[in-house]
């Protein structure tokens, strides 16, 4: 039998700058998403369209959905139970109208639950100590 190589062929993992504020606002407008949809569909039945303006308003533009996003995610909240979807004539259009549904409601109430207790955690966070560029703190005296 011949010897096994120890090179892995998985492909190579882009390592994360986690200096990089495109980085975080990303992470946070991603799962902000979800809870923003189910936020504004509180409010009233809406087409996708609809919920993505309304989201980006609510927002003032801190989290704006674009199609590719937020159809998937649509979808996803309609097969879980969360949303109805229905087709409807909005404006002379076909359009498919979502509306919450009690499980939506009980999960944006969950939701607000758990990010309240994210930011109060966020607002006893200090503020990190200005130090000089590069120097790294290994936890070693």
């Amino acid at each position: 039998m011949g010897s096994r190589s120890s090179v892995s062929r998985s492909p190579a993992r882009r390592t994360v700058d986690y200096t990089d504020r495109a980085y975080w606002n990303g992470l946070i407008k991603m799962s902000l998403s979800r809870f923003f949809i189910l936020c504004v569909l509180q409010r009233r039945p809406m087409h996708g369209y609809a919920i993505a303006r309304a989201v980006a308003s609510t927002t003032r533009g801190c989290c704006s959905p674009t199609a590719g996003a937020i159809y998937p995610v649509l979808q996803e909240l309609a097969q879980g139970g969360y949303l109805t979807a229905r087709n409807e004539v909005v404006g002379g259009r076909r359009r498919r109208v979502y509306a919450l549904t009690d499980r939506g409601r009980a999960a944006l109430q969950v939701a607000i639950e758990a990010w309240m207790e994210v930011a109060r955690c966020l607002q006893q966070v200090p503020p990190a100590p200005a130090g000089p560029a590069g120097a790294e703190d290994t936890g070693h005296a």
